[in-house]
């Protein structure tokens, strides 16, 4: 049912993102992808996923932050690939601070990033999914958009809105055979996770083995991190025919953490 789609990922050149376009191509899907990073290694990745699994793969280096790149980003997409099928909100950075010292610069980008890009692809996306009507739209939010924890404002205010966002937009294309969803994981080891162990420590006073086993897992029942091979697969789930009547809601997959 998804081979020869096309999905865009946005944040996909590592972590949570990278696992889903890796999972997206082995079911045959064309893939776009974006993020960060250097050039000859994003090109080894774009082109492993390519013939790896025989699929179509092009990279652009759109600026999540700027609604003229995202805009032609997806216009790119839809004139190589015919449209956009399957769109994944993935791109997101994080920044560690008590309120009074957050930086503003730090929180205007995390609002940009984290979610004012999903508005602008979205609404980008939707033209194509209404006139096939058909398309996914899957968020990955965070558990931070169902609880918060101290010293992450700008973050917990973007899942938050992530989510709101999503039930939004759920309603208008609920009769046009798209659906639109959160998932929102817990701790995952990527580089973003990697990068806020020793902001943290350095926050809460404390060294950063106290913050992986006392902050991060400490919130997560099973004590081990999420996998990216889970939350690819759940986004796969989320695109098939039996999800065809999610939408509108979000699917946590974080150890059991917000069952507390």
């Amino acid at each position: 049912m998804l081979k020869g789609k096309c999905a865009v990922i946005t944040g996909s050149t590592s972590g949570i993102g990278l696992g889903i376009a890796e999972g997206f191509a082995k079911e045959g899907l064309n893939l776009v992808i974006n993020g960060f990073g250097d050039a000859a290694e994003i090109e080894t990745i774009r082109a492993g996923l390519e013939h790896k699994h025989g699929v179509k793969v092009i990279y652009d280096g759109a600026d999540m932050s700027k609604p003229d790149q995202i805009e032609a980003m997806m216009k790119n997409a839809a004139s190589v690939f015919g449209g956009v099928d399957i769109l994944v909100n993935n791109a997101g950075i994080q920044n560690v601070a008590p309120v009074e010292e957050f930086p503003t610069a730090k929180w205007d980008a995390i609002i940009a990033i984290n979610l004012s890009s999903a508005f602008h692809t979205t609404r980008c996306a939707v033209p194509y999914m209404k006139s096939k009507k058909w398309g996914r739209i899957i968020n990955v939010a965070s558990a931070h958009a169902l609880v918060a924890s101290p010293f992450k404002s700008a973050y917990v205010a973007s899942k938050h809105g992530i989510l709101g966002f999503t039930k939004t937009i759920a309603l208008e294309l609920a009769e046009f055979g798209t659906t639109v969803n959160c998932i929102c994981p817990g701790y995952v080891l990527t580089p973003l996770v990697e990068k806020q162990i020793p902001d943290t420590a350095k926050a809460r006073g404390i060294t950063e083995e106290e913050v992986i086993k006392n902050v991060l897992l400490a919130a997560q029942p099973t004590k081990r991190f999420v996998t990216t091979e889970e939350l690819a697969g759940t986004a796969l789930f989320l695109c098939s025919d039996s999800a065809a009547s999610i939408t509108g809601t979000s699917i946590a997959v974080e150890g059991g953490w917000t069952a507390h």
